[in-house]
């Protein structure tokens, strides 16, 4: 819903960003942020980006009919798209800058520093951020007024949209970091400069863009980049590059982990149920089942003990929080389902079968595999091991999707384990269909490309497969 409240006025923002302010209208300022003509509200600023599929600068008008105030425009094509007379023409304002991505974070950046009092956290690491910013939120929530980045928004767009939804009253802002190239959490940190920001872990995913688990290190440490000495670090204390991520910070290094946290005094698998935390005397119900999400709880908390908030917030927040969409949800109908598709690394895969593995189950289980993606060169070695866990694990039927997986294929068949392997989501459908019963226990695991989520329909029963 559109809001009348100014978020920053054009005057100060172009001073701000050194922009050329054209002014054909009587607005002062803004009230939201879009980068998507299609989701302009009344009194938008709209930024119009070049992409590779479409230009930003071809839906001013676009943008100005649905109601944009202004629009954020680079210099260089104030002549080619004739944006001064279509400005002048419709009654709006123009922002001219050299470069609309990077005067679009600037202009995040300025827009926070309006509060100072604001705590704010990021997260960055290979797998778990999503997970660990949604239970941080809960649990520091239940105490302070808390903002975050919705779903995915973590990108070098994402986070500047996110950064425009803290408003005067929020007390901490929850905001995770995604990578998608060299350079990109350094950007993301300048614009967001935590107050405390942890690690979740160093792992694979996106080792095709960095093409080493060393330089991904050294990509994610880049969160600590804007750090002064009364900021707060947290390091994962098993991860294997632990020693690295702390070396010659700024601030205040906590490493944490299961036997690191001050008031945690054990833990215990309830298997699909989740987890039993035992905290400050407290027994807990996680609901969120799996090693892996046991550890991203443990995150949150350090996030919490570090804000801080009482230990009564965190045992609510923690049983409040429930499974998101496509990781570990379990599903009930024809048979026993774990949805656990909303991504796939080597690390998170290996998690997952040992979960799967560590469950007392009657019946059998179905280990459905997707490819990895994003693996760049290490693709092949990372599907051939991932072979080698399918053939030692106790899956009773293995079925694997996607190209990438005939690596995976051929492990198998080193290992005489028998498998189905398709590239055809019908297929890989109708051959489930045929073989489910309804003390199977089904794992479905992939990368969010693969949209195993297809499946769900004929586990369920409702085939809605497409």
């Amino acid at each position: 819903m559109a809001s009348d409240v100014l978020l920053m006025d054009f005057a100060g923002l172009s001073q701000s960003l050194g922009a050329r302010h054209f002014s054909f209208s009587n607005s002062k300022g803004f009230t939201s942020v879009s980068i998507d003509s299609r989701n302009v509200e009344q009194g938008s600023l709209f930024i119009a980006l070049p992409g590779a599929a479409t230009d930003g600068h071809c839906h001013i008008t676009e943008a100005f009919n649905a109601g944009a105030s202004c629009a954020m425009v680079e210099s260089a094509k104030l002549e080619s798209f004739n944006l001064i007379d279509i400005a002048k023409k419709m009654g709006k304002d123009l922002l001219a800058v050299e470069n609309t991505l990077r005067a679009f974070q600037n202009a995040a950046r300025v827009y926070l520093e309006k509060f100072p009092k604001l705590l704010k956290i990021g997260m960055t690491g290979s797998t778990g951020k999503t997970t660990t910013k949604e239970i941080a939120s809960a649990i520091i929530s239940s105490e302070k007024n808390t903002v975050m980045n919705m779903g995915n928004l973590n990108s070098e767009t994402g986070l500047p949209l996110s950064a425009f939804t803290v408003r005067s009253e929020h007390e901490a802002g929850i905001f995770e970091m995604g990578m998608n190239r060299k350079g990109e959490i350094s950007e993301l940190a300048g614009i967001l400069k935590p107050n405390i920001a942890l690690i979740t872990n160093i792992g694979h995913a996106h080792i095709g863009i960095l093409g080493t688990k060393q330089e991904i290190a050294k990509e994610k440490k880049n969160i600590f980049s804007c750090f002064t000495d009364n900021d707060i670090a947290l390091i994962p204390q098993h991860d294997e590059y632990r020693d690295f991520l702390a070396e010659d910070l700024r601030g205040k290094i906590r490493f944490y982990g299961e036997d690191s946290i001050t008031g945690l005094e054990g833990v215990s698998s309830l298997g699909l149920d989740g987890s039993e935390i035992r905290w400050a005397g407290e027994r807990i119900h996680f609901a969120l089942p799996g090693k892996h999400f046991l550890a991203d709880a443990l995150a949150a908390i350090a996030i919490a003990r570090e804000v801080p908030v009482r230990a009564g917030a965190i045992k609510k927040g923690l049983e409040s929080v429930r499974p998101m969409f496509g990781r570990n949800e379990i599903l009930r109908g024809r048979c026993t389902v774990i949805r656990d598709c909303y991504n796939s690394s080597p690390e998170s895969a290996e998690k997952t079968l040992e979960f799967c593995n560590s469950l007392d189950w009657n019946g059998r289980r179905i280990y459905v595999m997707a490819d990895m993606l994003e693996l760049g060169n290490n693709s092949r070695l990372a599907h051939e091991q991932l072979g080698r866990l399918l053939a030692e694990s106790k899956a009773d039927d293995i079925f694997l999707f996607g190209k990438e997986t005939a690596a995976t294929a051929a492990i198998l068949t080193e290992c005489s384990r028998n498998f189905f392997r398709t590239e055809e989501i019908k297929e890989l459908s109708s051959a489930l269909d045929r073989v489910i019963q309804s003390s199977d226990l089904v794992l479905l695991k992939g990368s969010r490309g693969c949209a195993l989520e297809r499946l769900s329909g004929i586990l369920t029963g409702v085939n809605n497969v497409s």
